[in-house]
């Protein structure tokens, strides 16, 4: 199998290049930092890839790589939790991802052989937020700005299935590896200070790295995964959950709790991800027939904790 991605150097895309390579495929790496893509992928330990650079929201000669390749896979966009949601940023946000994928769907609609899966990201941002409500693939969109995102980012790959290619959209959760969120979630308690963020009856829809890597080659080779996908582990739990499972796991305290305005005066708006979160269920990810390695939260903790 001939893979394209654009977003491989991100937490998720690299853990994805790995596992392809591991496997014997080829792999075509869509990069805005061509240099930096060979730095993270060089050749001498990726003999089956192939750097190509791109500009996210143009067209140009690296869409000729597109033809050929069995499947794209689309991880591509700005992080929404890491600065202030200026008016920029936002803009930011939502072109990094709508107008990617439009030039990698116009790339697979004209290529000469076409690929047949198109994976593309979204989040489970597009339900939108609450304490009590709980979502599924079938569920409305939400009415905040995530929300208008994800709808954006979801209707910019519409056009690889009208033109035959199989189109699969995963609505990411919050993704759990070493590094990533947690990465930020585990100083605080290793100080002894950690502890739920907000209220701590905040919703935490999350998944383990390994069985999002794990979702996305299962849409790559399975020909009856479709449409949307929730890639979100089955067991979501609130803040208070998440953040005492973490103490028992690192057998650390988890009662210092975290004030909302803190976050919000770090991430601004950014901070609702966390605040406010939302429930949400893998419907159509387990019908599918898909298998987690991590579907709860102590499981997926103590595998990434390992020795820390």
């Amino acid at each position: 199998m001939k893979v394209a991605i654009a977003g491989a150097t991100g937490f998720v895309g690299s853990r994805l290049v790995e596992k392809l390579q591991a496997a014997g495929h080829q792999v075509v790496v869509l990069s805005r930092d061509a240099a930096k893509a060979g730095r993270v992928f060089p050749a001498s330990a990726y003999p089956n890839l192939k750097v190509v650079a791109y500009t996210p929201a143009e067209s140009g000669d690296w869409q000729k790589s597109i033809a050929g390749c069995d499947g794209v896979v689309n991880l591509a966009g700005v992080p929404i939790a890491e600065e202030r949601w200026t008016q920029a940023r936002q803009q930011a946000i939502l072109d990094s991802r709508r107008l990617t994928t439009a030039k990698l769907v116009e790339a697979i609609v004209h290529a000469n052989p076409r690929p047949s899966v198109f994976v593309s990201a979204s989040a489970i941002g597009y339900y939108g937020t609450s304490e009590t409500a709980e979502f599924d693939e079938n569920s409305p969109a939400g009415n905040d700005f995530l929300a208008a995102v994800c709808k954006d980012w979801e209707a910019a790959a519409q056009p690889a299935k009208n033109a035959g290619t199989r189109l699969a959209i995963l609505r990411l959760g919050i993704v759990l590896g070493m590094g990533g969120a947690l990465a930020k979630m585990l100083p605080p308690f290793k100080l002894f200070a950690g502890g739920p963020i907000g209220t701590g009856k905040q919703w935490f829809s999350w998944i383990h790295r390994e069985d999002v890597v794990d979702l996305i080659l299962y849409a790559l080779q399975n020909s009856q995964v479709e449409g949307v996908l929730n890639a979100t582990a089955p067991n979501p739990v609130r803040m208070n959950e998440l953040c005492q499972t973490l103490g028992e796991v690192l057998q650390r305290p988890s009662w210092l709790p975290v004030p909302g305005f803190a976050l919000e005066m770090l991430l601004g708006d950014g901070a609702k991800l966390v605040l406010e979160g939302q429930k949400v269920l893998p419907k159509q990810t387990l019908a599918s027939g898909f298998q987690y390695q991590y579907p709860t939260l102590k499981l997926a903790l103590e595998e990434i904790l390992a020795g820390n």
